[in-house]
């Protein structure tokens, strides 16, 4: 296939392109980046660039500034917002304008979707509850499903947080954990919804292929775990010299909403639809996942 992908050359998409490549499709990437074509991979800076003879067979949406980038203000609330919503909406008019559209559209979203349920268990059909992060997910998930209405393929993506070792999630949450220091935030009862980013690659590829799968899927691994249940995995594969807790109130003063929002708070999200089709995780539990991260 020709695959359009945007937001690919963030974390997730420099695992990704090498994985679609090794599969023998062909990829469009959309990038703010001025980046050199190679024999399998065209960079275009936006979807004007595209003829109306060239044939793009899925798209994978991954665009969108970062959660974490830095602390949240109205502003930089604003930029993710608009990050998002921007590009998928001109996905969804360029899908429209297309005589021949693509058979499938892969949109990221994130667990957010959901908001905060202390420790109730999330499946795809798990209740909202309002929030910034619940707001954006659904506004964009709806951006994203007008794809469907077009008589494409639409598969959303409700991203857990993502690790490996080079970069995302990880390399923020381990340089205490290096410096044998165990920590958890606040009680440490929140939940961490977590996937190693070779199943999130693995999980795109299996939705890609599979022309009967559409709508929502959670994309975690199947047993998350608590914030300290992270650290005495983290003191499994790193030698820990003290553990403790960081007081909740630090953190919010440290870093305002965005604190409360992707770190005090937390939610305990399955993928039983990703599973009930047939996926099957190679880093299933966090053991596993770790003790390959800290050996790369």
């Amino acid at each position: 296939m020709q695959i359009l992908v945007t937001g690919g050359t963030g974390f997730i998409g420099d695992a990704l392109l090498p994985a679609l490549r090794a599969a023998g499709h062909e990829l469009i990437v959309l990038s703010r980046q001025t980046l050199s074509n190679t024999t399998d991979t065209t960079y275009v800076r936006a979807l004007t660039q595209l003829s109306a003879e060239t044939q793009v067979d899925a798209v994978i949406n991954l665009a969108g500034a970062s959660l974490a980038g830095k602390r949240w203000n109205t502003r930089y609330k604003n930029e993710i917002v608009d990050s998002r919503m921007n590009i998928t909406g001109e996905l969804i008019l360029w899908i429209e304008s297309r005589e021949q559209r693509p058979l499938v559209l892969l949109s990221a979203s994130a667990i957010g979707y959901y908001g905060h349920h202390g420790d109730e268990r999330l499946d795809e059909q798990g209740s909202r509850v309002p929030g910034f992060s619940q707001n954006l997910c659904e506004e964009w998930e709806s951006a994203a499903e007008k794809a469907a209405t077009l008589g494409v393929r639409t598969c959303l993506l409700r991203l857990g947080v993502v690790l490996d070792s080079d970069g995302g999630a990880f390399q923020q949450m381990a340089p205490p954990f290096k410096l044998g220091v165990g920590n958890w935030i606040g009680s440490g009862r929140q939940w961490l919804s977590w996937i190693h980013r070779t199943d999130v690659v693995a999980a795109m590829l299996f939705l890609l292929a599979d022309d009967a799968l559409e709508g929502a899927y959670n994309l975690t691994a199947p047993e998350p775990v608590t914030s300290k249940g992270f650290s005495e995995a983290m003191g499994q594969v790193c030698k820990l010299w003290i553990s403790l807790p960081v007081p909740a109130i630090v953190m919010r003063l440290m870093l305002g909403e965005m604190a409360q929002e992707l770190l005090i708070n937390g939610q305990r999200v399955v993928p039983d639809r990703l599973q009930a089709a047939g996926f099957e995780f190679m880093y299933p539990d966090l053991d596993q996942a770790l003790a390959k991260i800290v050996s790369t």
